[in-house]
């Protein structure tokens, strides 16, 4: 008999799909015990009944596992995966940008600490000025001013931006190799 399951429990031919019971979408329908005939259900080969046996709203049935990426691109099969040969380009960049950003942040410090007058004997700003003043080796005295607190601020800002714009113009490049 085509379309008819036995069930171990109660051995009785049964001709309902998977053994839906009277509160199923199945049961009362054309392949029903209430029907009465055999005939398989409507879609039994497709991928999924209708569309609210998708696994998703925006893919109505799941691809054909022999041709699932013949109409697309690489491209468009690359797009969901993000980019997966970038990820080392994207460590290094967000290196590179951290990086940028903590050279910029001692150098910002140690402004606010000199402009506010800590301290100087204190070890916390003794270490600030210290990584500071490499920091900002290449630039020192550029600027040269009477005032001590602009001298200091110039100084020591120049390096802050040009860290900022050459690093995150260089993680920026990275990305989107």
């Amino acid at each position: 008999m085509r379309g008819t399951v036995t069930y171990p429990n109660d051995g009785i031919p049964q001709n309902r799909p998977y053994g839906s019971s009277s509160n199923s979408p199945y049961y009362g329908g054309s392949n029903s015990p209430a029907g009465g005939d055999t005939a398989p259900l409507p879609n039994a080969g497709a991928h999924a009944p209708h569309a609210g046996n998708s696994p998703s709203s925006y893919h109505p049935a799941p691809a054909d596992p022999y041709h699932s990426a013949s109409h697309t691109t690489s491209r468009t099969r690359e797009s969901w995966r993000g980019n997966q040969q970038g990820i080392g380009a994207n460590r290094l960049a967000l290196i590179i940008h951290s990086l940028a950003d903590v050279a910029a942040a001692f150098l910002g410090l140690w402004i606010l600490l000199y402009l506010l007058e800590a301290n100087q004997a204190n070890v916390f700003v003794g270490f600030v000025h210290g990584v500071a003043d490499w920091l900002a080796g290449w630039s020192q005295d550029i600027f040269i001013m009477k005032t001590e607190g602009l001298r200091v601020f110039f100084n020591y800002a120049l390096p802050a931006l040009v860290y900022l714009v050459v690093g995150h113009g260089a993680a920026a490049w990275l990305r989107r190799l």
